[in-house]
């Protein structure tokens, strides 16, 4: 009887620890990649687009996304709708997911931001004009009547993701990602190994992009030539352009807390895609700041409100300009 009741034992207890530790709730701390998920869930919301309410206002909001999604169909050079865009391409390739990615030019408080004073313009704007803005430099375009259909369902579309947006959360994805500026210029001649490293594969070797089958839009948009966005346009400033890059390509592996690209990449490689050396745009038809006071330091346009040169202002090294600025009571922004 005692040998038996010692197997019984000896089987027993182990499989009681074994239970035991099993239902026990682990004590180990969430490793960082968990932090990190939690923290860009929490960055902004999730947009439902289930929603979105069945009736005349909610066609419009739906209009007003698939605008966003599909710009060059609508409104581009052969638009069903009108033909105001004069290039094809769409507002989600700067302004991700319909404008509502974290870090992406994210225009989920816009609703709420304009009217704004705008230095570019050297005027306060309303959100309208600010639409147009876009519609004209990055599109190429001519602006959409302030009036029309298209207009009022952008605007109906901003407000209805505005209105996901809790006080808590404001500023939050909804401002650039912030980069280190280097201690010497932005080099095009790394950038454009980082080029055929991380971007060539969709946007060409040309920077040329890749059109649909069907013709009507970019699967993924050209980065220069005169299917691309102009100068003035804010993708056309190297630290703006570095800030977007950083949080957002490559587009199948880059997370805003997971970047692929350092600062400094991020920097040569926005760099090498806007040296107008190498490669041309549409002309603008103005090349705004009217106030130099108020110019963005990495807005190489001249005339300057300093003694640096414009090749400064294009590839920097940004620091001695910034010091400058400061030094003379002035706000440098970038």
């Amino acid at each position: 009887m005692k040998k038996h009741l010692v197997v019984l034992l000896f089987l027993f207890v182990p499989m009681a620890i074994y239970l035991l530790a099993c239902n026990t709730q682990p004590t180990a701390k969430p490793n960082a990649g968990d932090d990190k998920k939690q923290a860009e869930d929490a960055l902004l919301p999730t947009i439902d687009t289930s929603k979105i309410p069945n009736d005349s206002m909610g066609a419009l909001i739906r209009y007003g996304r698939n605008l966003m999604l599909y710009t060059a169909y609508y409104i581009g050079p052969n638009g069903v709708n009108g033909k105001y865009l004069g290039n094809k391409m769409n507002c989600t390739n700067c302004h991700q997911d319909a404008g509502t990615k974290p870090f992406a030019f994210n225009l989920m408080q816009s609703h709420d931001e304009y009217p704004q004073y705008r230095a570019r313009e050297a005027k306060v704007l309303t959100l309208a004009e600010r639409v147009n803005n876009c519609v004209m430099r990055p599109g190429n375009g001519r602006p959409l009547p302030l009036g029309g259909r298209e207009m009022v369902a952008f605007l109906s579309y901003f407000k209805w993701i505005n209105s996901f947006v809790s006080e808590e959360q404001k500023y939050k994805g909804t401002k650039p990602l912030q980069v280190e500026l280097m201690d010497r210029p932005a080099s095009p001649t790394v950038g454009k190994e980082l080029f055929v490293q991380h971007c060539q594969r969709c946007h060409g070797l040309q920077g040329e992009g890749l059109m649909e089958p069907d013709g009507t839009t970019f699967k993924y948009p050209p980065l220069w030539g005169m299917s691309a966005y102009q100068p003035g346009s804010s993708m056309h400033r190297v630290i703006k352009q570095a800030q977007w890059l950083k949080a957002n390509m490559p587009y199948d592996s880059a997370k805003w807390f997971a970047p692929i690209l350092s600062d400094a990449e991020a920097l040569d490689l926005a760099a090498f895609v806007n040296d107008d050396i190498q490669h041309k745009r549409p002309s603008p038809a103005t090349l705004d700041y009217p106030n130099a006071i108020e110019k963005a330091i990495d807005y190489a346009h001249p005339p300057f409100a300093d003694t640096f040169s414009e090749a400064s202002h294009k590839f920097g090294p940004y620091q001695p300009i910034i010091k400058y600025w400061k030094d003379k009571g002035w706000k440098p922004t970038y």
